[in-house]
């Protein structure tokens, strides 16, 4: 229809975007989704951007900026400059003085043509639609183009929310993570989809007018409850990190815009878009998202997740290791002893030993359950009570049970060179079992407990050296060793497994004190 024509024309003409075939073949959007299917829409009905522009070319424009909500362009056709305008609803519907009608005509605006117009519009935004409203003017200067407006009709866009994006949203409710959805929507439309999400709850959705409306003060008491803010500005983005900041929350906040750098400055992790956000906001903003997409979110939270933990369990076994060394060392020297090992073998046991299982720890695989935790409190340091804890049992258990070991063979009767062999040997394979037990601080050590690829070549390249050390005669005068038979190999084993329940009892703890 006429009405229909003029509608799209308009609205192809108030846009940046373009439609280009790629080398294949299919059409790409060049520029702004929602322009792309505002040039689409016309395409399809046979009216294509590059030549309407030809025919009605731009002379001046005003940019959409979040405090205008629309978009004014100013074109020329025979001598006549006219001005099309595109933007939301009640913005538009506010500068216009009538509306067209299907058949061509114009006729005034009045109260219920205007109310009729917002309830089409809310109506579509119920079904989880953007709504924009498209306008023109003739007769226009740069001044009045914003004024007078005859309102052409209203075109609705569904941006379905990417396949990726409900699972992400799960994964967040697991984690203890509250998502808000900000948006510069019309609020039937926000709803909509946070309903379609499972993003709403409880909570409840607010307007950029209520917030305004709202003190700081207030809108602190109140942000716990919000789950959507619709119509919002820059500005408000700001307000809302604040307030939230101000109950205790660490906040993420995510933008594209030049307006939105001040958000994403304020904010504990600014998160900017890479593909579609300004150079102001990537500046910024402390992470950039490459796919702009909100489950590599998710997936980042994980990640950091996963590397702390994995920090924790390097210095866990580092410190752990350390203790069991100082430990049997200052032990015998207490307790009138020999000294049970060597220089030489002590610092074997520091560079070697401990020093590829504790790299290996640090690319240790996340624990399944790491996700559905809560997060953390920002202000906990590494050295909480359960990190302690496994710490000093591991390593008051490795300091315990070598130094009784090297106590008892002497008392045995053994010679000095087999006594500190086979403590060595102990110590050695105490802290590959200590590894294995420190790879989580609740998970038990039988679940799993080869998931770590990196730490099962390590092990065996040690051990592998460890055999070398001791039964190869060219290495036995540099690290004073002695062959051992099968049965003192069998007891140093059986030792040094022993770490293996004192860890798993210190876990148990650990667990039930949470």
């Amino acid at each position: 229809t006429p009405a229909l024509h003029d509608l799209l024309a308009t609205a192809t003409l108030c846009t940046d975007a373009r439609l280009l075939r790629a080398e294949d073949g299919r059409w790409q959007v060049k520029g702004d989704p929602t322009e792309g299917a505002l040039i689409a829409a016309a395409a399809k009905a046979g009216l294509h951007k590059a030549e309407i522009e030809v025919a009605h070319p731009r002379i001046d424009e005003i940019p959409f900026d979040a405090d205008r909500r629309r978009m004014s362009t100013l074109h020329q056709h025979d001598q006549i400059t006219f001005a099309c305008v595109k933007g939301a609803v009640e913005v538009v519907l506010a500068a216009a003085s009538a509306i067209q009608r299907a058949d061509g005509s114009r006729v005034p605006i009045d109260a219920d043509i205007s109310a009729q117009v917002l309830a089409a519009a809310d109506a579509m935004a119920g079904n989880a639609l953007r709504v924009l409203a498209v306008a023109r003017r003739d007769d226009a200067t740069r001044d009045n183009l914003d004024s007078g407006l005859v309102l052409l009709g209203l075109v609705g866009m569904i941006d379905p929310p990417r396949p990726e994006a409900q699972p992400a949203l799960d994964a967040c409710r697991r984690a203890g993570i509250r998502v808000m959805m900000i948006t510069g929507d019309h609020p039937a439309t926000a709803e909509a989809i946070a309903r379609e999400l499972g993003l709403l709850g409880d909570g409840r959705v607010i307007t950029g007018a209520e917030l305004d409306r709202l003190d700081s003060a207030a809108l602190a008491r109140e942000i716990d409850h919000i789950a959507v803010c619709a119509r919002v500005s820059p500005a408000h983005k700001l307000r809302i990190v604040e307030a939230l900041q101000s109950r205790g929350h660490v906040v993420a906040m995510t933008g594209d815009g030049v307006n939105d750098a001040p958000a994403l400055r304020r904010a504990d992790i600014g998160v900017a878009m890479g593909m579609s956000g300004t150079d102001v906001a990537r500046e910024a903003a402390a992470m950039t998202l490459t796919d702009d997409n909100f489950a590599s979110i998710v997936a980042a939270i994980e990640e950091g997740r996963a590397i702390f933990a994995n920090i924790r369990k390097y210095l866990m076994f580092l410190l752990g290791s350390n203790i069991g060394e100082i430990g049997l060392m200052t032990g015998a020297a207490l307790f009138g002893l020999p000294l049970p090992l060597t220089a030489v073998q002590i610092l074997y046991v520091n560079l070697a030993t401990d020093g590829l299982p504790a790299l290996a720890l640090a690319a240790d695989p996340a624990d399944p359950d790491l996700g559905s935790r809560q997060p953390r409190d920002p202000r906990q340091g590494i050295f909480t009570r359960p990190v302690v804890t496994l710490m000093l049992a591991a390593g008051l258990w490795s300091a315990l049970v070598n130094l009784a070991l090297f106590a008892w063979l002497l008392q045995g009767g053994r010679d000095p060179a087999t006594a500190m062999t086979m403590t060595f040997v102990c110590l050695v394979l105490l802290q590959f079992f200590s590894a294995y037990g420190l790879r989580s601080d609740r998970t038990p050590i039988w679940r799993r407990p080869f998931a770590n690829r990196w730490l099962n070549l390590a092990i065996l390249w040690e051990v592998g050296l460890l055999a070398l050390i001791v039964y190869l005669p060219a290495l036995q005068g540099p690290f004073a060793t002695a062959a051992l038979s099968a049965s003192d190999l069998l007891l140093v084993l059986a030792v040094a497994a022993s770490v293996v329940p004192v860890i798993e009892i210190a876990k148990a703890v650990n667990r039930r004190g949470k």
